[in-house]
């Protein structure tokens, strides 16, 4: 795995190296810049006109630096500064003097149509208010100017914590980051502006941190994240899986949960829901065990159903509810008797979270805070549970608006973990899964996955996992990760416009073997 850092981190490893190791601020600056340069030179050629537009920060010391090697080199490169150098910082004010020394220009005005790559060091790592007036209108002609633009550690306008933008971001086509990737390059809507993100070594390390960093993200080959499998084995040894999905019109969504469990490597997979399901599941997956239950008219479950129910909660070794189960009397029972007789590791999905949401509710009432409901569900839930929302599910069950988890959804992941022993996986274009004080981005994945089923794979995966004895923290960060991959060879497949959930599934065992190297971070 590798850490991410905020805004303070990133500032407190700076301090270290500067103060108490004593490496001076100019060295790390100057070797910073070569990471700014050399990027610059994989996609400009000499006879391109090279813009460095830098504030007066040490962000934009960097952008200057850069200039200067560059000109050194034979680049023709001129340097834009925005804002006033009176306050200016000294690394910054002593790397302009340099340049000015070497002969680069400071230009006043600039024209961005007579260039065609622009480095951008505006803003670094520090940024925290919206931007507005002059650099506001300088960054809007950055962009209306569509140069190749590289970026200094983060992309101007982008927050570094949380990857919210400030009224205004550089979109960069790469980002050269220092020592570790800041988090906001990482989540959407800055991730978007990152470009391709070059983690370039300026001798800083995350181990001065008095605490260590709390955010990560896999960037390795797959299959190293997988439980082992032994030549000397049967079924049993890989777990059972009980999958409790679907209901009438809706054996999809329990077809593509047990399937994708069975892809990922469990030994023996049970679908349980609705007698009306039994044909199509035994059709389309013949090798899983099947319980089926019968619901009255009223929409609770028959009598004769519960020992049936209560045996295969008894004789699974993890289980997966939720997906396409419905919100009835009868999903709601199933679920009440998870929670009472589960002993063995719980996944809750889809509409599994919405009634629970709707138990939340009852018990805590509609004005409950978000953080009494979330106190609540781990009272109601066993310790451990994982809950797989997407942002309307989560709205609901921690009671947070939906515009608000739009606006920031790492605020809302990084509240649902405090004090409990829950794993939330939320689901987001950069899903986050969230345990403790530990956050996994997830970095794999498309927008071909915006569809039907999607979700219903990934649980599968999840149960998949753990049956076959991977921890739960680790299953639901493996899976994200696999199911990711398996949607970008998906989308090479069909395309993502034309992606649907079977396309992740049949892509599964190919990633799930495959020594594909995947190590780009877009």
């Amino acid at each position: 795995m590798k850490y991410s850092l905020n805004a303070s981190q990133a500032k407190e490893i700076d301090r270290y190296i500067i103060e108490e190791i004593g490496i001076p601020s100019v060295v790390l600056m100057e070797k910073a810049a070569m990471g700014v340069a050399y990027a610059i030179r994989e996609i400009a050629g000499h006879s391109d006109e090279i813009i460095a537009v830098c504030g007066t920060g040490k962000n934009g010391g960097d952008a200057v630096a850069a200039a200067r090697i560059l000109a050194m080199a034979g680049y023709s490169v001129k340097i834009r500064v925005v804002g006033d150098m009176t306050n200016a910082a000294k690394e910054m004010k002593q790397q302009l003097k340099i340049a000015k020394n070497v002969g680069i220009k400071v230009l006043k005005k600039v024209n961005y149509a007579n260039f065609k790559v622009c480095i951008d060091g505006i803003f670094g790592i520090g940024l925290s208010r919206q931007i507005t007036g002059d650099i506001y209108k300088e960054i809007e002609m950055i962009n209306a100017a569509r140069l190749r633009t590289v970026s200094v550690d983060v992309p101007s306008g982008v927050g570094t914590d949380d990857g919210r933008i400030f009224g205004i971001a550089v979109r960069a086509d790469v980002t050269v980051t220092f020592g570790s990737i800041k988090t906001g390059c990482l989540l959407y809507p800055g991730a978007e502006y990152a470009g391709r993100v070059v983690i370039w070594d300026i001798g800083t390390n995350n181990s001065v941190l008095h605490t260590p960093p709390t955010t990560f993200y896999y960037d390795e080959e797959p299959r190293l994240l997988l439980p082992e499998r032994k030549a000397n084995s049967n079924k049993g040894t890989y777990g059972k899986v009980l999958v409790a999905a679907g209901s009438d019109n809706m054996a999809g969504a329990a077809f593509l949960a047990a399937a994708a469990a069975y892809r990922t490597g469990a030994g023996l997979v049970r679908v349980l829901t609705t007698a009306s399901n039994r044909e199509i599941i035994q059709k389309k997956l013949p090798e899983a065990v099947l319980t089926t239950y019968e619901v009255e008219k009223n929409g609770s479950l028959k009598e004769e159903s519960i020992e049936g129910i209560k045996e295969a909660i008894e004789w699974a070794s993890v289980i997966l509810i939720g997906p396409g189960i419905g919100k009835s009397n009868a999903a709601a029972s199933i679920l009440n008797y998870c929670l009472t007789e589960c002993s063995v590791p719980l996944i809750v999905d889809a509409d599994g979270l919405n009634i629970l949401s709707k138990l939340i509710t009852e018990k805590a009432g509609k004005n409950a805070t978000p953080a009494e409901r979330i106190k609540l569900l781990a009272e109601v839930l066993p310790a451990g549970t994982i809950l797989t929302p997407h942002k309307k599910e989560l709205s609901r069950l921690i009671g947070v608006s939906l515009a608000e988890l739009s606006l920031c959804l790492w605020s809302a992941a990084e509240g649902c973990t405090a004090g409990n022993d829950l794993i939330f996986v939320k689901k987001d274009v950069r899903s986050i899964v969230s345990f403790g004080n530990s956050n996994y981005i997830n970095v794999t994945g498309n927008d071909g996955m915006a569809t039907g089923g999607s979700g219903d794979v990934l649980g599968g995966i999840i149960a998949g996992l753990i049956a076959q004895g991977e921890s739960r923290k680790a299953a639901a960060m493996t899976g994200c990760y696999i199911h990711g991959l398996a949607g970008n060879l998906a989308a090479e497949k069909t395309g993502a416009r034309s992606m649907l959930a079977g396309d992740i599934l049949e892509a599964l065992p190919h990633v799930l073997n495959s020594n594909t190297d995947r190590k780009e971070i877009r």
